[in-house]
């Protein structure tokens, strides 16, 4: 059994090119290979700019097949770097009906599944129901050349229950590829506070479900939202093992050590005690 993986997230500023966006992709993944990572993560819609901030049909015209040209193109890395890549679309699954998507691409370059966001936001600035269906596909995970991992995106990293549903799939790691800011007025007041409420309920996933956490997001302005960057790896005591600059592009490369979530989850067994006769409540969208 593999007890140490090095994993990869990369993390960049995109432009209005999904052509530039997919080039930067590739050159930073083979970054990451190149410092030993084995599991590289993208950054949610990684071959665009963030376009839920307006609703306008012509976006639609970013959409990918998959399989199709991106996930034709990052196979053929995967495959020749020797590492599993998660890469992160905006996917047509047929006219009218599309989904913010994860596939998960191993080593040897097949592609072993995908992942469609459950969680769909609508606020200011993420107007992600114009353009997103509630995925479909249920919380997964998949067995790896390097490790059991489990996708989860963005808005799904707020809900304890999406991790929980994952964690008991087998994951070793819980991968959020994430595109999250605020607005340039709030950075110095309200924006630490934001920053903070948004890692510490993701290293409380680690904990809660004695795993890794890894977490990658997109810097730099694109309309009226300043993206934090700050990508990070938590292990399961919820320490964090790596953490990327708020505006710098690159890749944060952390190691994991799985034999760790063995003497987690031996210390601090939480499934053995979990009261699953009690959380049938969970189902209610609130109170009785």
């Amino acid at each position: 059994m593999r007890t140490q993986v090095t994993i990869g997230l990369p993390q960049f500023a995109a432009s209005d090119s999904p052509a530039a966006n997919a080039d930067k992709a590739e050159s930073l993944v083979r970054q990451a290979a190149a410092q030993g990572a084995q599991i590289v993560c993208l950054q949610e819609l990684c071959t665009t700019r963030y376009f839920c901030q307006s609703e306008d049909p012509a976006n639609f015209d970013l959409t990918e097949r998959i399989p199709g040209r991106a996930t034709d193109r990052f196979s053929a890395l995967a495959k020749e770097l020797a590492a599993v890549i998660i890469l992160p679309l905006f996917e047509k699954r047929a006219l009218g009906v599309y989904h913010n998507t994860a596939v998960v691409i191993d080593a040897d370059g097949s592609l072993l599944g995908k992942y469609r966001k459950m969680h769909i936001p609508e606020d200011p600035g993420f107007h992600e129901k114009f353009y997103f269906s509630p995925g479909d596909l249920g919380y997964q995970a998949w067995e790896t050349a390097f490790g059991t991992i489990g996708v989860l995106i963005c808005w799904d990293q707020w809900f304890p229950e999406a991790a929980r549903l994952t964690a008991m799939r087998g994951a070793d790691i819980l991968f959020y590829p994430t595109a999250i800011g605020w607005l340039p007025e709030d950075e110095h007041s309200i924006g630490p506070a934001q920053h903070q409420a948004w890692q510490t309920v993701q290293r409380g996933h680690a904990v809660a479900n004695g795993c890794y956490v890894a977490v990658v997001n997109r810097i730099g302005r694109e309309g009226d939202t300043l993206f934090w960057g700050r990508s990070f790896v938590a292990n399961p005591y919820g320490e964090i093992l790596t953490e990327a600059s708020t505006t710098e592009e690159g890749v944060a490369i952390a190691q994991c050590d799985l034999n760790l979530m063995k003497e987690f989850r031996r210390i601090w067994p939480f499934f053995r005690d979990r009261r699953t006769d009690s959380f049938a409540g969970l189902q209610e969208r609130w109170g009785s």
